[in-house]
């Protein structure tokens, strides 16, 4: 079966290579499509995460519209993060913009760099930011697959954009090396469901558990800290934006990983608002937990220990990678 499977999915990838962009989002709205009609179990989780956040603002014909094109969004995103891949830079200018870069200028301390990202879009396209950032060494991680075959394949995917991976659960001390040395810039997935090991923070004013990932490795190892989203703004066409910077230090003092997490966490919803069909809603992000964590000054190793390095729930169940597999991670 673990063969049939890596045989599969190495012809899907070849078959969807073949083609050029537009059909291959094409294709993948349709599959996604199916995928609605077929799936009720996250059709369900989708509708009712919708509801959730917009039930005071939309009917629920709306509602049930709005789920329906995400799942057209994730199949669109998710076949063309496939095509996208093996697209150059050159080739990509016609499908993809990039806004606010510039503000990742070099200073002389060479400071490391951390994007917090989530499922928005296209977002495996943020390993690309790094082509405008040549001073900075583009990193991310990832969960690796049960079928060593195809954990091989999918990271000899991803790592042809330049950007190094580690693996969450494996590498955590060879991340935390990186981000000693400077000059690295990485994007962590921030918009999951963190289990037992998240920070409760309001989201669309409703507690969920967050993963303070973004605030603890900003705050250890002095990075600067971003959001960054991908908004889709036409059939297979992408703008990547860089948000402002976010505060780590404030009167000379570090702020609270919850504070900074709260801010991610505004900045996440704003996005969604702005184009509520582009975020990942198959994911029960309003997941109930026995016990929450709070973080109220700099992190210790410890807190540390709670976002990569360990096999935690947090890991298994949340993600801190900037091209997250679509069915894996990273």
């Amino acid at each position: 079966m673990d063969t049939f499977l890596y045989v599969m999915v190495r012809c899907l990838v070849a078959f969807l290579r073949s083609l050029p962009l537009p059909w291959v989002a094409r294709l993948g709205r349709a599959g996604g499509e199916l995928f609605y009609l077929l799936d009720a179990r996250h059709r369900g989780v989708a509708q009712r995460n919708l509801g959730l956040c917009f039930g005071s603002e939309k009917t629920a014909a709306q509602v049930r519209a709005l789920a329906r094109e995400n799942f057209r969004r994730i199949g669109e995103n998710f076949a063309s993060a496939v095509k996208t891949v093996f697209m150059s830079s050159e080739e990509l200018k016609e499908f993809v913009t990039f806004a606010g870069i510039e503000k990742l200028v070099p200073d002389k301390s060479n400071r490391s760099v951390i994007i917090a990202i989530g499922h928005f879009g296209n977002f495996e396209l943020f390993s690309r930011v790094a082509q405008f950032v040549p001073h900075l060494k583009p990193a991310a991680t990832y969960r690796g697959l049960q079928h060593p075959s195809l954990d091989r394949f999918m990271l000899s995917l991803r790592s042809r954009s330049g950007c190094r991976f580690f693996e969450r659960r494996t590498e955590g001390h060879a991340l935390r090396a990186a981000l000693r040395n400077q000059g690295v810039l990485l994007g962590l997935l921030a918009d999951q469901h963190a289990g037992n090991r998240g920070l409760r923070l309001p989201f669309f004013d409703r507690d969920c558990s967050t993963s303070p990932a973004s605030a603890i490795f900003a705050l250890r190892y002095d990075c600067a800290l971003y959001s960054g989203f991908c908004f889709r703004t036409s059939l297979g066409r992408w703008r990547i934006e860089l948000g402002d910077q976010i505060a780590t230090h404030e009167n000379g003092c570090p702020r609270t990983v919850e504070a900074i997490t709260r801010e991610i966490n505004h900045a996440f919803e704003s996005a969604v608002r702005r184009d509520p069909a582009n975020w990942f809603w198959v994911h029960n992000r309003w997941k109930p937990v026995k016990k929450a964590h709070t973080s109220k000054g700099l992190p210790t190793d410890q807190a540390e220990q709670t976002v990569v390095g360990d096999s935690s729930e947090a890991e298994a169940e949340g993600s801190t990678s900037m091209t997250n597999s679509k069915a894996s991670g990273a």
